[in-house]
Formats: structure tokens, C-alpha cells, sequence
């Protein structure tokens, strides 16, 4: 299948307030963003032509920017409209959506204080990665050798660009090897999150998942547990052992990309995609369809 390189596509991006042809949406090579990786990001979907939570991905914007030490020069309801306007313009009705800021090239050292701050908005055709008889079968996964940092090491709860240098590197490995994607431990070693997706475990009718201390608390990830708790079912974050996977039943993903999907590999590990995770899909999938 041959695919069109993102800067040869046609449409439109917004760019620093104002809608810009698509290949004409540029940045400088000499960019901070680009060199530092002084650069923040969302992944967020349209069904229906109707953005999922987006409020709350312009609020997460906006608070991982703070993180990283400067400020979207755009409101949330500004970036919430620039969205809407871009899905729009674009034409489409299910979507992949990116905005994304970043330090330009005003500056180009460590420090950048007096860097501008650009801010694209670029939408997608992006399907489920799965059907239903696909994901049912459930996902491989490997073990990665890189582990999520110490939070007192880097802003781990900001979904800042330079944290995803060690998911594409373990996203890769674990590909070249025949897997899907990885599962990769915290600094300590307990189990934690994958390359872009976070985790989750059954076991006896209760869903497990790792405390979101060390990686980037997915909103997709709190939709999943109060879908789950609206259906009755027990949600416990707590630590998780990689030992511990031999006695787990069922295991699922779930990301704005991979929505949720089942696990039926990690490394040694097996499991049986079953009731809860389809339970859990056909619930996601009611709450993202516009009524």
C-alpha cells in the first residue's frame, strides 16, 4: 500500500491563528522545538464529525505547556473552535486530530525564553486499527528494553515530545521482532504503560490497572474506568509486578489511536481476550458516537 508523505498531502492546518494550505504549513529548520524538543502535543479523534473530549485535550494542551515552561498563546475555547473549524474545513467526519506547539526559532540554546510559540492544528484520515473480529484475537506485545523515567527526572505528565524518543525506539524493536507494540516498566521495574497506549488487567471480574505516577494519566485511560464503573465492574490501580501477569486473565490497551484493544501475548505472558474487554469496547464505542 503506498502512502502519501504527511508534507506532500493536500488540505488545510491551521497555523498560528489562521487556516494555511497544507504543504505551505512550515516551520524553520533551526526551530527550538525541533533541536531541544521543546514541543507538546494531543491525539484526539472526531467520530462523526464531533471531536471526543476535546475540551479536555485543549485543557491537557495547555497544562503540559505549563509544564514545560511556556504558555499556548490561545484560549481553550479558541483552540477548541480552531479544532472544530479544521475538521470542518477539511471535510472529514472520523478523524485523527494533532495540535501541537512548539518554541520556534527566535532562539536556538539550551535556553529559549524568548522563543515564539507556534501552535499547528492538522487533521487525518486515521480508521480503527482493528475490526472487531481482529481485535478480538487480541495484540502481541514485547517487552521494552527503556522504562518510563523517574518522575523526578523528567515531566512525565506532560505529553511533551522528547518523553516519545524511547516509545518510537521500543515501538520499533518490538515491530522488527513481529509484535504490535510494547509494554514498557516504570524506573523501578513494575509494569506501567505501552509505547503510546495505556494497560489494563482482569482478574476474578476486576479490572488492574498501574498507578499513572510515572506516565502520562490518558484521558482515553479515565474514560475506560468510568465506563467500566458505570457497567459495575471494580477498577484498582494499584503497582503491578511483571511476575504477577501469569496469574491475569484478560489484558487490554486503550489510546486515542488504539482505542481499546485486547491483549493476547506480552512476551511469556498469555491471555484470553473475553467479557470484560468487549464489554469495555462496545462501551467506548457508544460513548465516542455522537448521539
Amino acid at each position: 500500500m503506498s502512502i502519501i508523505p504527511f508534507d506532500l498531502r493536500d488540505g488545510w492546518i491551521w497555523l498560528n491563528g489562521k487556516l494555511v494550505p497544507w504543504q505551505d504549513a512550515k516551520l524553520h529548520v533551526l526551530s527550538h522545538g525541533l533541536h531541544y524538543g521543546s514541543s507538546v502535543f494531543e491525539g484526539e479523534r472526531a467520530y462523526g464529525g464531533k471531536i471526543f473530549k476535546t475540551t479536555e485535550h485543549s485543557q491537557r494542551f495547555h497544562h503540559s505547556a505549563e509544564i514545560m515552561d511556556f504558555t499556548i498563546p490561545y484560549s481553550v475555547e479558541e483552540l477548541d473552535a480552531a479544532k472544530d473549524l479544521v475538521v470542518t474545513k477539511n471535510g472529514f467526519q472520523s478523524c485523527y486530530v494533532r495540535p501541537v506547539a512548539w518554541r520556534g526559532s527566535e532562539m536556538m540554546a539550551v535556553a529559549a525564553q524568548h522563543a515564539t510559540i507556534n501552535v499547528a492544528i492538522a487533521v487525518w484520515d486515521w480508521p480503527s486499527m482493528f475490526d472487531m473480529e481482529q481485535k478480538m484475537k487480541g495484540i502481541r506485545l514485547d517487552v521494552a528494553d527503556y522504562r518510563r523515567p523517574d518522575p523526578a527526572t523528567a515531566p512525565v505528565h506532560a505529553k511533551a515530545a522528547g518523553l516519545y524518543m524511547i516509545c518510537t525506539i521500543s515501538k520499533h524493536r518490538a515491530e522488527r521482532k513481529g509484535y504490535a507494540d510494547a509494554m514498557m516498566l516504570d524506573w523501578q521495574g513494575r509494569v506501567a504503560e505501552c509505547t503510546g497506549a495505556n494497560i489494563f488487567f482482569t482478574k476474578g471480574g476486576v479490572i488492574h490497572t498501574p498507578i499513572a505516577d510515572c506516565f502520562l494519566n490518558g484521558i482515553t485511560r479515565n474514560t475506560v474506568m468510568d465506563l467500566a464503573k458505570a457497567k459495575g465492574i471494580e477498577v484498582v490501580e494499584r503497582r503491578i509486578m511483571p511476575d504477577e501477569l501469569s496469574d491475569l486473565e484478560e489484558c487490554f490497551i486503550c489510546g486515542t489511536g488504539a482505542e481499546v484493544t485486547p491483549v493476547s501475548e506480552i512476551g511469556p505472558y498469555t491471555f484470553a481476550p473475553g467479557k470484560i474487554s468487549r464489554t469495555l469496547i462496545d462501551a467506548y464505542t457508544d460513548a465516542v458516537t455522537p448521539k
